[in-house]
């Protein structure tokens, strides 16, 4: 995020729909004490002819002339690499979604509740960018990991497959606790070969973790407790 603004831009054919999202942008970031300036488009042509910054847009998948997920190919194509939330009547419309990297999406009518659980997954997605990183050496390639992009760590033997949320699985050799001590307070170690992003757990039961990619983990029942104790904490301090 460039500086102390935020730069928010919205696009929707829909004026109603286009000032209710600005509205809850605005009470959402003041709640925050972050500063905010919002542009709305009504259409994408108006979009891709804006020249400024934007941190996070909400677009419109649904309008008249060039559609959200054209304009959405064509932002990507010129580099555009800021949070992209879709906004869409159906929500079958998203499976698309991943070819531009669409962080999220929001279903007309958009309820405040699921605004601002999005928002707030995107505030923990954007703070301490760049530190958030995880340098993984294979082979003679370093990459550079998000840890936002990680939903689990698994180790096999003596090999880490980290379980991305693009579906992508990427594996290198190193020890659990190795791993560990690099990840943030957003990973919690739930088994000797298992851990979690809580950004990605969807529900815990029975000694399982039910992740957002449909994946179920084991929790060891020694860490059970802790577990449950680590996801209230997480709750309270992101309010999801």
């Amino acid at each position: 995020m460039g500086g102390s603004l935020i730069n928010i831009a919205i696009c929707d054919d829909e004026k109603y729909m286009s000032d209710k999202i600005r509205a809850m942008v605005y009470g959402f970031f003041h709640k925050k004490n972050k500063r905010v300036a919002v542009a709305q488009f009504s259409n994408g042509k108006e979009l891709l002819e804006y020249g400024n910054a934007i941190d996070i847009l909400f677009l419109d998948i649904q309008m008249d002339g060039i559609d959200g997920m054209e304009t959405a190919r064509k932002l990507r194509r010129r580099n555009f690499n800021g949070i992209l939330v879709f906004i869409t009547v159906l929500a079958e419309m998203v499976f698309q979604s991943f070819e531009v990297q669409a962080y999220d999406y929001l279903v007309k009518p958009v309820e405040e509740k699921r605004f601002e659980k999005t928002m707030e997954r995107i505030m923990f997605a954007i703070q301490d960018t760049g530190k958030a990183n995880l340098l993984v050496q294979n082979g003679h390639e370093t990459i550079i990991i998000p840890f936002k992009d990680i939903i689990y760590c698994e180790v096999i033997d003596r090999k880490v497959y980290l379980h991305m949320s693009s579906s992508e699985v990427i594996s290198y050799y190193e020890r659990i606790g190795n791993l560990e001590a690099e990840l943030d307070s957003r990973f919690f170690r739930c088994h000797r070969s298992y851990l979690v992003n809580m950004q990605y757990l969807k529900s815990y039961r029975k000694e399982t973790a039910f992740m957002a990619d449909g994946s179920s983990i084991p929790v060891s029942r020694l860490r059970g407790r802790e577990f449950s104790n680590v996801i209230l904490n997480y709750m309270k301090e992101w309010r999801i």
